[in-house]
Protein backbone atom coordinates (compact mmCIF):
# COMPACT_ATOMS: atom_id res chain seq x y z
CA UNK A 1 0.00 0.00 0.00
CA UNK A 2 1.50 3.36 -0.69
CA UNK A 3 2.23 5.59 2.21
CA UNK A 4 2.13 9.39 2.13
CA UNK A 5 4.53 11.90 2.93
CA UNK A 6 3.89 15.05 5.50
CA UNK A 7 5.31 18.30 4.87
CA UNK A 8 5.14 21.51 7.19
CA UNK A 9 5.66 24.66 6.24
CA UNK A 10 5.20 28.30 7.91
CA UNK A 11 3.52 31.39 6.70
CA UNK A 12 5.67 33.81 8.37
CA UNK A 13 3.95 37.33 8.66
CA UNK A 14 5.70 40.53 10.15
CA UNK A 15 4.33 43.05 12.33
CA UNK A 16 3.92 45.44 8.52
CA UNK A 17 1.80 43.02 7.28
CA UNK A 18 4.82 41.07 4.94
CA UNK A 19 5.12 37.88 3.78
CA UNK A 20 8.28 35.92 3.93
CA UNK A 21 8.70 33.63 0.69
CA UNK A 22 10.99 31.49 -0.60
CA UNK A 23 12.17 31.33 -4.39
CA UNK A 24 13.24 27.14 -4.61
CA UNK A 25 16.17 26.78 -6.31
CA UNK A 26 15.01 23.49 -8.05
CA UNK A 27 12.28 25.18 -9.66
CA UNK A 28 12.40 28.77 -9.66
CA UNK A 29 8.87 28.85 -7.92
CA UNK A 30 7.75 31.52 -5.30
CA UNK A 31 6.37 29.40 -1.86
CA UNK A 32 6.03 29.81 1.73
CA UNK A 33 8.91 28.08 3.15
CA UNK A 34 8.90 24.26 4.48
CA UNK A 35 9.47 20.89 3.82
CA UNK A 36 9.58 16.91 4.87
CA UNK A 37 9.08 16.62 8.91
CA UNK A 38 11.02 14.41 9.99
CA UNK A 39 10.07 11.28 11.84
CA UNK A 40 11.38 12.62 15.69
CA UNK A 41 9.94 16.09 14.87
CA UNK A 42 6.48 17.73 16.35
CA UNK A 43 4.99 19.31 13.40
CA UNK A 44 5.59 22.90 15.12
CA UNK A 45 9.43 22.29 15.56
CA UNK A 46 9.64 20.84 11.75
CA UNK A 47 8.02 24.42 10.39
CA UNK A 48 10.01 26.51 12.75
CA UNK A 49 13.55 24.32 11.33
CA UNK A 50 12.56 24.50 7.42
CA UNK A 51 11.68 28.17 8.13
CA UNK A 52 14.94 28.79 9.58
CA UNK A 53 17.44 26.43 7.68
CA UNK A 54 15.67 27.83 4.15
CA UNK A 55 15.56 31.37 4.89
CA UNK A 56 18.05 32.49 8.07
CA UNK A 57 14.96 33.53 10.06
CA UNK A 58 13.84 32.43 13.79
CA UNK A 59 10.00 31.84 13.77
CA UNK A 60 7.48 31.13 16.74
CA UNK A 61 4.86 29.02 15.25
CA UNK A 62 1.60 30.08 16.53
CA UNK A 63 -0.91 28.61 14.90
CA UNK A 64 -2.05 25.35 12.20
CA UNK A 65 -4.06 27.43 9.48
CA UNK A 66 -4.44 24.65 7.15
CA UNK A 67 -3.93 20.92 5.76
CA UNK A 68 -3.32 20.97 1.93
CA UNK A 69 -2.95 17.18 0.24
CA UNK A 70 -1.35 16.93 -3.05
CA UNK A 71 -3.80 13.80 -4.43
CA UNK A 72 -1.18 13.14 -6.84
CA UNK A 73 1.88 12.78 -5.14
CA UNK A 74 0.06 11.57 -1.64
CA UNK A 75 2.10 14.70 0.14
CA UNK A 76 -0.20 15.86 2.77
CA UNK A 77 1.07 19.29 4.08
CA UNK A 78 0.34 20.97 7.51
CA UNK A 79 0.41 24.29 7.49
CA UNK A 80 1.53 27.15 10.24
CA UNK A 81 1.28 30.97 10.82
CA UNK A 82 4.58 31.84 12.24
CA UNK A 83 5.43 35.47 13.26
CA UNK A 84 9.38 36.41 13.54
CA UNK A 85 11.42 36.49 16.35
CA UNK A 86 15.36 36.82 15.09
CA UNK A 87 17.95 36.10 12.02
CA UNK A 88 18.78 37.00 9.10
CA UNK A 89 17.65 36.57 5.87
CA UNK A 90 19.97 34.50 3.92
CA UNK A 91 19.20 31.65 1.02
CA UNK A 92 20.61 28.57 1.26
CA UNK A 93 21.23 25.35 -1.01
CA UNK A 94 17.32 25.10 -1.45
CA UNK A 95 16.67 28.61 -2.13
CA UNK A 96 17.89 31.45 -4.63
CA UNK A 97 16.13 34.10 -3.15
CA UNK A 98 14.18 35.00 0.22
CA UNK A 99 11.64 38.30 -0.30
CA UNK A 100 9.18 40.23 2.71
CA UNK A 101 6.04 40.11 0.06
CA UNK A 102 2.70 42.52 0.20
CA UNK A 103 -0.82 40.22 -0.26
CA UNK A 104 -1.18 41.68 -3.86
CA UNK A 105 2.87 40.24 -4.58
CA UNK A 106 1.71 36.90 -3.08
CA UNK A 107 -0.80 37.00 -5.76
CA UNK A 108 1.08 38.07 -8.40
CA UNK A 109 4.34 35.60 -8.13
CA UNK A 110 2.57 32.38 -6.18
CA UNK A 111 1.13 29.63 -7.70
CA UNK A 112 -2.71 29.16 -6.56
CA UNK A 113 -1.90 26.11 -4.22
CA UNK A 114 0.64 27.75 -2.16
CA UNK A 115 -0.71 31.15 -2.40
CA UNK A 116 -3.78 29.75 -0.56
CA UNK A 117 -1.70 28.69 1.85
CA UNK A 118 -0.53 31.92 2.65
CA UNK A 119 -4.11 33.63 2.45
CA UNK A 120 -5.46 31.08 4.95
CA UNK A 121 -2.86 32.02 7.42
CA UNK A 122 -3.66 35.92 7.08
CA UNK A 123 -7.52 34.87 7.56
CA UNK A 124 -6.74 35.14 11.71
CA UNK A 125 -10.58 34.48 12.41
CA UNK A 126 -10.77 31.45 10.26
CA UNK A 127 -10.58 27.94 11.83
CA UNK A 128 -8.07 26.01 9.96
CA UNK A 129 -8.68 24.98 6.53
CA UNK A 130 -8.61 21.75 4.31
CA UNK A 131 -7.91 21.61 0.90
CA UNK A 132 -7.00 19.27 -1.80
CA UNK A 133 -5.23 19.87 -4.96
CA UNK A 134 -3.78 18.21 -7.86
CA UNK A 135 -0.29 20.13 -7.74
CA UNK A 136 -1.24 23.26 -9.61
CA UNK A 137 -4.89 23.88 -8.82
CA UNK A 138 -7.34 23.47 -6.36
CA UNK A 139 -10.12 20.99 -6.36
CA UNK A 140 -13.61 20.85 -5.18
CA UNK A 141 -13.78 18.76 -1.64
CA UNK A 142 -16.43 15.91 -1.65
Amino acid sequence: MPLHSVSVAGVVVREDGRILAIQRADNGTWEPPGGVLELNEHPEQGAAREVFEETGVRVEVERLTGVYKNMRRGVVALVFRCRPTGGEETTSAESTAVEWLTRDEVEERISEVYAVRILDALDEAAAPRVRVHDGQHLLETV
